[in-house]
């Protein structure tokens, strides 16, 4: 990351990389990133963005408040989704520790809807969000979301941003883009044409 970090989202965040609708764990993913100039933002940097991003994504309640520690485990484990997405994208071989923390958020609470009974409806499927486990479960959630991800149709792909400093994740839904946003495929247009006229003029 650029030596410049911006928490707030409105001015600086990037929008949604192609795919981001698809993969939350894209988006997870993509909550930090690196922009030109040395600045960078990070919308897990502080308990209230890293809530407000979760909210956004229905993965949490109302009633749930986040301290620093559910912070910290949320970018703990999106450095770990962003080295398996890295991985990939290179064709080498992950981390083991990232595997292992991918693979502990997955099996530390059930994702699936539990069978509950309702006296006036009878059975229904219900998901659990006990407050003190809702982290738990937005964790889980996320980390079951990247496994299907890595090992599903839509692999093949999954990109990084082509338009350096850019470090997000994309899924390339339209031909050969190779960038995660407008801003980043002008960049590179305009990268390619500065290069394009410096090798004319020598």
């Amino acid at each position: 990351m650029g030596d410049t970090l911006a928490t707030e989202t409105s001015q600086t965040a990037l929008p949604p990389a192609p795919g981001a609708d698809r993969y939350p764990c894209l988006d997870f993913a993509d909550t930090a990133a690196t922009l030109p100039a040395g600045q960078s933002y990070d919308l897990l940097a502080a308990p209230e963005s890293a809530m407000r991003w979760l909210a956004a994504h229905d993965l949490t309640t109302p009633d749930v408040k986040l301290y620093e520690v559910c912070a910290l485990r949320m970018r703990t484990l999106r450095g770990h989704v962003r080295a398996l997405l890295a991985a990939r994208v290179d064709a080498t071989t992950p981390p083991e520790e990232s595997l292992h923390a991918v693979n502990e958020a997955l099996t530390a609470v059930p994702t699936a809807p539990l069978l509950a009974w309702d006296g006036a409806r009878g059975p229904r499927r219900v998901q659990a969000h006990p407050t003190d486990r809702a982290v738990n479960h937005a964790l889980a959630t996320l980390a079951a979301d990247a496994a299907d991800l890595l090992t599903g149709p839509d692999a093949g792909i999954l990109a990084a941003c082509g338009s350096a400093p850019c470090d997000r994740f994309l899924l390339r839904t339209h031909g050969r883009r190779h960038w995660c946003s407008t801003r980043c495929g002008d960049r590179a247009r305009a990268a390619r044409a500065y290069a394009r006229r410096s090798s004319a003029s020598d």
